[in-house]
């Protein structure tokens, strides 16, 4: 129901049945922003927060619980989460806190206006001519990273030492690189340079 709910907002989702696969997906995929339930098959939600703290991935984590006394939502809080929702809630809240726990992720450098070609982009939003487009964290900071070095090859090596904390596979580079060229449209600007990364070339 989450995951339906959560692509039917805009988001991509990714769904992992255990805490292993929890684990696993969240390594393989550096997501924007992960939902724990705590009461998981396999390692708990409590035990997989850690380990992705122990990892040093900073993602944002948001843990969901049937349990609100004080002492639980403290653990949570201390295993590593950002935020701690008690269930049943409303789903209308539930995207609310994942908005503001992406927003603040996104907000820890202050936004500067940046240009190439027909490509205007500030904070986590560009702009192609009149169109808009609303860009997650991590496409931000891979945009922001590519108009920095306009003209110039950014290694996957290097984005994923500068976004992703060295804590994803270097594939995943690629598939953000594919989600911003449909985002971005046509003509296309983030060209692909065999063997070392990728440019911006209009």
């Amino acid at each position: 129901m989450l995951a339906r709910t959560l692509a039917a907002e805009g988001y991509e989702v990714t769904v992992a049945v255990d805490g292993g696969g929890a684990l696993a997906e969240a390594e393989r995929t550096a997501p924007d922003v992960i939902v724990l339930d705590v009461a998981m098959p396999g390692l708990d939600g409590l035990t997989v927060a850690r380990r992705l703290r122990g990892k040093g991935l900073p993602t944002p984590i948001l843990m969901l619980t049937a349990r609100d006394a004080v002492p639980d939502r403290v653990a949570g809080l201390e295993a590593g989460a950002d935020d701690y929702l008690v269930k049943p809630f409303a789903v209308q809240e539930l995207i609310a806190r994942l908005r503001a726990l992406v927003r603040r992720a996104g907000e820890a450098h202050p936004a500067e206006v940046r240009s190439y070609a027909d490509l205007t982009f500030s904070g986590r939003r560009a702009s192609r001519g009149a169109r808009t487009i609303e860009l997650t964290g991590r496409e931000a900071a891979l945009l922001e990273l590519l108009l920095r070095e306009a003209g110039r090859v950014v290694t996957r090596e290097r984005a994923l030492e500068e976004i992703w904390d060295d804590a994803a596979e270097a594939n995943v580079v690629d598939r953000y690189v594919t989600r911003l060229r449909r985002k971005l449209g046509s003509p296309p600007l983030i060209q692909t340079v065999r063997g070392s990364g990728f440019t911006l070339r209009a």
